[in-house]
């Protein structure tokens, strides 16, 4: 019974608007860019997509999106994770044995292969019918992409800049609000400790906001997946990128578990001390995503360790507060166990992670209509849609070629309502990043240099100016580009199931650290609570895990050297 209301319940939600899969047909690309009309009926195909992870939908008449439509021949209805993991809602359609068109399982990925819900693409992407989306990687990011059994089932849709890194934007980083730093005036802040002092002081002289609202020093995102901002960090205190599930060692190409290095002790003692001192928000552990997230938006919090993805959302919330004005906003710090600690926040270029991207689902009837669409949606006229929006409404072009946005573009542009009504980016379906094919502009008005420091709230202004940086990225440095062919590893692990020994010891390393890792955190005794983790820990197996994840270290380093040939 509970599965069945599960099933019914998902399947309101994401088939809302009614499965439309196959309506027309698709047509083959011509030209450089495979741009194709409508059907020959003059309609308009319709698809469903599914993305196991929160997003907000927009309006069924939203303006770009008709647009790309009426270029492209074909739209697709997008739905979100809501009230559900990646895995039970995945878990749930393969029940009902229905699926949208396209689907990005996110950590149920596995499971729809596993289920032969996602048809072969290796032959659509050799065939030449569909250029842009073929060319969106090289040769050997396709076979990173490829599946033991010889097959391809999704397209990596993220990490790929067009012509040249534009990022303004950091990805994890140690996170603290403007306020605390002109407080201070501006300090450098490079380690553990001097973050967490400054915290304690500034709440210390500031308890509540100007509303008389408590301040909270630092929270935490533990829900879920999402643990990792509470577990990951010794891998970037020690020095090294975020490769995420283990260290790489460069000189000695071997992996290191970073959970029992003696900077992630230091780490969670510090953690510990923090919480025994009310620095350390006590909900931390039991709050969910969007909990979290409304917290960030009342801008109570000062600090917290975060994917700058997962929390954008909340600066246009807070500037429709008002709250950029006391000086909500957040900036990152590269921070180090101690103060010599190499600094490799930030990597830069372009990195194909394999365990994630959008396949086309056996429930889908018209593979190369939707094959079609995502080849059209790289075009340089879709993709300046995607980005931009619509010329003389979103945003103008200046004598000199530049796109840019008037004051009042950029308050639509940071407007909910209007957002859904206008903007249609198709942000889960394959995009470039970087620049504009035109190698001018860039792809995103918030990368385009002069839109950046045009829209940036001045409070962090100021500070990236105290701090001589023109960008949140350059707050983390130059940056380091990527360390090796390995990288990341997380691209491996991300795929592992219990069908090893290794990927049943991750399974239940991750289980330990869920349970555990807040408990270390709380302890009364901080020795105790670590000697009784680290014996849960070991229960594990970890170096099953540690072994096969050299043996894929070694895979890698071995596959790059041929294609180096």
């Amino acid at each position: 019974m509970k599965l069945k209301k599960l099933t019914a319940i998902l399947m309101t939600s994401v088939f809302a608007a009614g499965m439309l899969a196959g309506c027309g047909g698709g047509g083959n690309s011509e030209g450089s860019t495979g741009t194709s009309s409508a059907g020959e009926d003059g309609g308009i195909r319709e698809y469903t997509a599914f993305f196991a992870v929160p997003g907000t939908e927009i309006n069924d008449d939203n303006v770009v999106q008709q647009k790309i439509a009426e270029i492209t021949g074909a739209k697709v209805k997008e739905t979100w994770l809501t009230g559900q993991t990646a895995s039970e809602a995945v878990g749930t359609m393969i029940a009902g044995g229905e699926y949208p068109d396209i689907i990005d399982g996110s950590d149920g990925r596995q499971q729809l292969i596993d289920a032969g819900a996602l048809i072969p693409l290796e032959d659509y992407l050799e065939s030449g019918d569909y250029p842009n989306l073929t060319n969106f990687w090289s040769e050997q990011d396709w076979e990173k992409v490829r599946q033991e059994d010889g097959h391809i089932y999704i397209i990596p849709q993220f990490g790929n800049p067009y012509e040249k890194d534009m990022a303004t934007q950091p990805a994890e980083a140690f996170w603290i609000q403007t306020r605390v730093l002109e407080w201070a005036g501006y300090p450098e802040v490079k380690t553990l400790d001097q973050y967490f002092q400054l915290l304690e002081d500034y709440n210390a002289a500031n308890p509540t906001m100007e509303d008389g609202t408590p301040n909270i020093p630092y929270t935490i995102l533990c829900d879920d997946w999402r643990y990792f901002c509470l577990e990951n960090p010794p891998q970037f205190l020690a020095g090294y990128p975020n490769d995420g599930s283990v260290i790489v060692d460069p000189e000695t190409e071997t992996i290191v578990d970073y959970n029992t290095t003696d900077t992630a002790v230091r780490y969670f003692q510090k953690l510990n001390e923090e919480y025994k001192k009310g620095i350390v928000d006590p909900e931390c552990f039991t709050q969910s995503y969007d909990e979290y997230i409304a917290k960030l938006s009342t801008g109570r919090v000062l600090g917290m360790v975060d994917q700058q993805w997962q929390f954008s959302q909340v600066y246009d919330t807070m500037k429709q507060q008002g709250l950029d004005a006391q000086g909500c906003n957040y900036v990152p710090l590269a921070i180090g166990i101690d103060e010599d600690t190499p600094n490799q926040w930030r990597t830069t270029g372009k990195m194909i992670d394999p365990s994630n991207g959008v396949g086309i689902t056996v429930s889908c009837e018209d593979v190369e209509g939707v094959l079609q669409f995502l080849n059209d949606l790289l075009s340089p006229e879709v993709r300046i849609l995607r980005g931009w929006g619509v010329e003389g409404v979103d945003y103008e072009v200046g004598d000199d070629g530049l796109y840019y946005r008037t004051e009042e573009q950029n308050a639509q542009a940071a407007d909910t309502a209007y957002k859904a009504s206008e903007f249609c980016g198709y942000s889960y379906l394959p995009n470039y990043t970087g620049m504009l094919d035109d190698k001018l502009n860039a792809a995103n008005p918030g990368e385009q240099p002069s839109m950046f420091e045009q829209t940036l709230p001045s409070d962090v202004q100021r500070c990236l100016e105290a701090y001589g940086c023109q960008t949140y990225a350059e707050m983390l440095g130059e940056g380091t580009p990527q360390p090796g062919p390995w990288y990341a590893m997380y691209t491996y692990s991300n795929s592992m199931t219990t069908a090893t020994p290794g990927g049943t010891a991750w399974t239940k390393m991750g289980e330990c650290k869920h349970e555990w890792l807040p408990k270390v955190v709380m302890a009364d005794d901080f020795e105790q609570g670590w000697e009784e983790y680290m014996e849960a820990y070991n229960a594990c197996n970890p170096q099953d895990f540690l072994d096969e994840m050299q043996e894929e270290l070694d895979r890698r380093i071995e596959e790059a050297a041929k294609y180096a040939e």
